[in-house]
């Protein structure tokens, strides 16, 4: 599965990137996860991704972003801000694999 996360500048969801791909491996799940900045962002997603996750920092800019996502045809959802920590990487697990299966 291959997962876009957008935040401010591109590393920010680091901590939340490494917490996914973790739970990611201990569920078994082959993940690919790619944190871009939100002007990297309009690019970025037309490269083929399963699903984009937006940072709760940037949710001002969600409908921005997820038109370009919608246009793309790829999922996009805001994170919860529970799941946005080194802790969350099964909300966030959770969140990535039912936004992929709808």
């Amino acid at each position: 599965m291959k997962v876009l996360f957008v935040c401010s500048q591109g590393m920010s969801s680091a901590i939340a990137v490494n917490a996914l791909k973790k739970e990611a491996e201990k569920q078994g799940v082959e993940m690919e996860v790619k944190a871009v900045s939100t002007q990297e962002f309009e690019e970025e997603i037309r490269e083929g991704y399963d699903v984009a996750m937006v940072a709760p920092q940037v949710r001002h800019r969600f409908d921005y972003l997820k038109a370009y996502a919608d246009e793309a045809n790829v999922p996009c959802a805001l994170i919860e801000p529970r799941a946005y920590s080194p802790l969350g990487g099964p909300k966030l697990f959770k969140q990535v694999k039912e936004l992929a299966e709808n």
